[in-house]
């Protein structure tokens, strides 16, 4: 008998995953007290502590986001359960997303976009500039191998240092150094008690007077007033925001109206653009799982990612 696996909530990306899994070799069920794998197909963690109360046999859950910082008071009061999360599916279509933020902050193409008359303005070359990535997982790798070909220098700051092909790493201890001689900082990086509010006052004092922030991590990892005051007073370049706090950004906000700051509304990746490569990688875990093979985009509980 195949093993069971549990997906919910209902919906089209339950039904979905639920035509992964079972292609995969599990077997879908709707009794959550006889599955050895639950797959939430919501990014929202509201009902899935009940499901785990009632699913003694469950071993494995997989969760459909990569920032599970909503999820992780259950992943930590059930650490004896193996999580994965979706935090090497949707690297490619963040990583693309950054890339179009830095060239748009580079040549000032959100300022000819809002624009009403012919003005030229001065621009940078993204070729040749030193960008400083913090976060070394999925997004991070991925947008290492997208700024290959714009012959950039790229150092990738993460807790570990692990190596990164294409870049230079170290260690978060160097992060400092790293963002006073980076042309560009890119966050990509859990929200965590370590990283909220890591962009402040004195993280942007730090940048160079001429550089670009790019958030495509989470709005919490800046302090959203310190970085209004930087960009007034020309402090940095400029700021392009693919999420903020608070979120989505209200009406009339300053970040609206600076002209060195572009927001998007978080849609550097969104449920169609994921679908895919999400569904790609359920069907993948789901063979390992039944193989008894080693998961991928395991979470660490105690790290909180």
């Amino acid at each position: 008998m195949r093993p069971l696996c549990y997906v919910q909530p209902d919906g089209n990306a339950a039904r979905g995953l639920e035509d992964r899994v079972d292609r995969a070799g599990l077997q879908p069920t709707t009794d959550p007290g006889a599955a050895a794998a639950i797959v939430w197909s919501s990014n929202l963690p509201d009902g899935l502590e009940e499901v785990l109360a009632a699913g003694p046999s469950v071993r494995w859950v997989q969760l459909p986001i990569a920032g599970i910082e909503r999820f992780v008071p259950t992943v930590r009061a059930r650490s004896h359960l193996t999580w994965t999360c979706a935090k090497i599916a949707f690297g490619p279509a963040v990583a693309e997303l950054t890339v179009g933020l830095l060239v748009a902050g580079f040549r000032q193409l959100h300022r000819y976009t809002a624009a009403t008359s012919w003005q030229p303005l001065p621009g940078r070359l993204l070729a040749g500039a030193h960008v400083a990535v913090l976060g070394g997982g999925g997004i991070g790798r991925a947008l290492v191998a997208r700024l290959a070909p714009f012959d950039v220098e790229v150092t990738v700051v993460s807790r570990s240092g692990a190596p990164v092909d294409g870049a230079r790493t170290v260690t978060a201890a160097g992060t400092r150094e790293v963002v006073a001689a980076a042309d560009a900082v890119v966050l990509a990086l859990p929200l965590t008690t370590d990283t909220t509010r890591l962009v402040d006052r004195g993280f942007l004092e730090t940048m160079r007077p001429d550089a670009w922030l790019v958030n495509v991590a989470r709005g919490g990892v800046v302090t959203t007033d310190d970085l209004v005051d930087a960009l007034r007073r020309g402090r940095i370049g400029g700021a392009a925001l693919d999420v903020t706090d608070p979120e989505p950004l209200p009406d009339g906000h300053p970040l609206w109206d600076l002209p060195n700051a572009i927001v998007t509304p978080h849609v550097a990746n969104t449920p169609t653009l994921g679908a895919e490569a999400l569904g790609d990688l359920v069907e993948d875990n789901a063979r390992r799982f039944v193989a008894g093979q080693a998961l991928l985009a395991l979470v660490d509980p105690s790290a909180g990612y």
